[in-house]
């Protein structure tokens, strides 16, 4: 598992390359909403401002493999970075890895339990589970963003190989 969370290249292609063409991106929900406060506090946004939050499901055919919460500020957002706003399926990473203007400021891993998630979030998961994650401080022309994954067990048996 350290070698996902650590992977300092794309995931999306990591990914891709393990599933070939039965890698897709099921969009959980996307809108303006608020941060979690530490989401906030590691954007340097102040209280009550809202940002892109966009969560989804990497997966392979109908197996999801990896959670991805994504946190946009509004300004990162203005010129170049309102593509970002009209992804649809396709994975935030491949259009952020294709930018050379894309800097990796920070990378936080940590075990976390999934009892608190959503229901719908961790159906199909063990109640007692416990999964691999990280939170990758980007910039973009200078513009924060921030991206946490989860790597649901089912992505060391989907990617043995890679």
């Amino acid at each position: 598992m350290e070698s996902w969370v650590f992977e300092s290249g794309s995931l999306t292609r990591r990914l891709k390359a393990a599933c070939g063409a039965r890698f897709n991106v099921r969009v959980i929900r996307q809108g303006f909403a608020h941060p979690f406060p530490d989401e906030a506090l590691l954007l340097k946004l102040r209280s009550g401002r809202r940002a892109l939050v966009r969560e989804v499901e990497l997966r392979s055919g109908e197996r999801p493999l990896v959670l991805a919460r994504s946190v946009l500020p509004v300004q990162t957002l203005k010129g170049a970075g309102r593509r970002l706003t009209r992804l649809g399926n396709r994975p935030l990473g491949e259009i952020l890895f294709a930018s050379r203007r894309l800097r990796r400021q920070g990378l936080e891993a940590a075990r976390v339990g999934i009892r608190q998630w959503r229901p719908d979030v961790r159906a199909g998961l063990e109640p007692a589970a416990t999964v691999w994650g990280r939170r990758s401080l980007y910039s973009i022309g200078g513009r924060p963003l921030l991206v946490a994954e989860f790597f649901l067990p089912a992505v060391l048996s989907a990617t043995e190989s890679v």
